[in-house]
C-alpha cells in the first residue's frame, strides 16, 4: 500500500482514469460493431452514416490516448474498404 500522500492520490486518480478509458473503449467498440452489422446487412446508406459516427469516436479515443493512432486509422480504413465494396 502507498505510504505517501502523493502516491495515494495517484492510486485514486489512476483508477478513475482507468474507468473513463474503459468506458471510451467500450463506446468505440459498440459503434464499430453497429457499423459492421449494417455493412453485413447490405444497407449502404445507414452503414455510411454509422461509419461517420464510428470514425469520429475512434479518432477522439486515439487523441485521448485510449487507442494508438495507427490502430484507429487501421480500423477506420478497414471499415471504409468494406463500405466501398458494398
Amino acid at each position: 500500500m502507498a505510504n505517501h500522500k502523493s502516491a495515494k492520490t495517484r492510486i485514486v486518480r489512476n483508477s478513475k482514469r482507468a474507468m473513463i478509458n474503459a468506458m471510451r473503449r467500450s463506446r468505440v467498440r459498440t459503434f464499430v460493431k453497429k457499423t459492421d452489422a449494417l455493412i453485413a446487412s447490405g444497407n449502404k446508406e445507414e452503414a455510411l452514416n454509422a461509419f461517420k459516427v464510428a470514425e469520429c469516436e475512434m479518432m477522439r479515443a486515439a487523441q485521448k490516448g485510449v487507442f494508438h493512432k495507427n490502430t484507429a486509422s487501421r480500423t477506420i480504413s478497414r471499415l471504409a474498404q468494406k463500405i466501398k465494396a458494398l
